[in-house]
């Protein structure tokens, strides 16, 4: 199995100068592939491979004009032609929209790095082609810090997949594919079903029960002081602005940079919350996890429940827990998006049609259960597992 390892660097000033121009650099080859394959449409031609077209800009580079391209990876330009070619063919199969042009403002920086060139050990990494530090360790020239050490395994035999470096809006990071042995313990434990909501995160059929981070008191501070910084940006925007147009000063680029620093740790928190939670969930080692379809488009068009919903992270939930459970073996199960969970008696299985969203308790009119809604729920989807194994 292969899996994905994501590391903060800790790069100094002409590292950081490298990075943006490499990104740049990858930017450029693909707006340039995605130019070409437009124009090429227009005149009547077919698809072109990523192979011809890497061979076309090779000859491109060798022209005075664009000579600037060589003081970086080959590498970089040759995986961006090959993306936007792959982008492409996903459209052409109906899996994305029509490939946009990257924007220097807009699109997030990003660049491969070749598999062969990048070297790892305990702390730094090293990429191709980057500015040199002067350190008075030489074994360090041209290695950018890494903010964990002994993370990332090296040594030899150890091949990486997919290398690429990536900056979020604060910090640059590096993210490698690493192949480790498959697991083959079979888990044997009682399968168990997830009814996710709002005011818990997740509710367990054997009992346990996950409550919602977003109303913890770190959280809601920390939410409380976003309020007033985006208050300040936008009372800072008006007070510069000129007719139609708005002025950004150096005051209001510091407000951003700590805004965009607020919003990293809460995007965090959760991120590491959905973590914790699934990982202990996979720890039991159930051998069925069930959880539910929901139809979270439709329910984020609710005004009044659309921004609890998107600070739950559902698509998160459900992402961690199906690679973890693909990891561990143990059998993941998406039930239907339609089958009735909370309206069903988990005892007798009588359908109650007229169950409100503000019935917290489920009350069966046929056998008398009387038991928690999301449980209720949760024991459901345990039992369609179970039908389905």
């Amino acid at each position: 199995m292969i899996k994905g390892i994501k590391i903060k660097l800790k790069p100094n000033n002409k590292q950081k100068t490298k990075l943006f121009e490499s990104a740049g650099v990858a930017r450029f080859a693909y707006n340039w592939t995605l130019n070409r394959q437009i124009e090429n449409y227009k005149n009547g031609g077919k698809f072109i491979p990523d192979v011809e077209l890497r061979k076309e800009f090779t000859k491109l580079k060798q022209t005075e004009e664009y000579s600037w391209l060589n003081n970086y990876s080959n590498n970089i330009t040759k995986q961006a032609i090959k993306d936007a070619c792959i982008a492409f063919i996903k459209f052409f199969k109906g899996e994305s929209k029509y490939p946009r042009f990257k924007s220097r403002k807009r699109s997030k920086p990003s660049f491969y790095v070749d598999t062969d060139k990048i070297q790892f050990n305990g702390t730094h990494v090293k990429l191709e082609k980057l500015t040199t530090s002067r350190k008075k360790n030489k074994q360090k020239i041209n290695w950018i810090r890494l903010c964990e050490c002994e993370r990332i395994p090296y040594g030899e035999g150890i091949k990486y997949i997919n290398p690429r470096c990536s900056f979020d809006g604060i910090n640059w990071w590096i993210s490698v594919g690493i192949e480790y042995p498959d697991n083959t313990e079979i888990p044997t434990s009682e399968g168990v079903g997830i009814d996710l909501g709002i005011e818990k995160l997740a509710v367990v059929s054997d009992g346990n029960i996950y409550q919602n981070i977003n109303k913890t008191k770190e959280v809601k501070r920390l939410e409380k002081k976003k309020k007033r910084l985006q208050r300040k940006v936008s009372k800072k925007y008006e007070i510069g602005r000129e007719g139609n147009r708005y002025k950004k000063t150096k005051n209001i680029i510091k407000l951003e940079n700590q805004l965009k620093k607020l919003n990293q740790r809460l995007t965090n928190i959760r991120h590491n919350y959905s973590h914790q939670v699934t990982t202990e969930i996979i720890k039991r080692k159930p051998s069925v996890i069930v959880v539910e379809d929901l139809n979270v488009v439709g329910i984020m068009k609710n005004k009044h429940l659309s921004k609890a919903i998107q600070e739950q992270r559902f698509y998160e939930f459900y992402k961690q827990i199906q690679y973890k459970s693909e990891w561990n073996n143990i059998k993941f199960v998406v039930a239907d998006r339609y089958f009735p969970s909370s309206k069903t008696c988990s005892r007798c299985g009588n359908y109650k049609k007229d169950l409100k969203l503000s019935d917290r308790k489920y009350i069966c009119e046929s056998c008398g259960l009387i038991l928690d809604r999301d449980y209720n729920a949760s024991l459901n989807l345990k039992n369609y597992g179970q039908e389905i194994a």
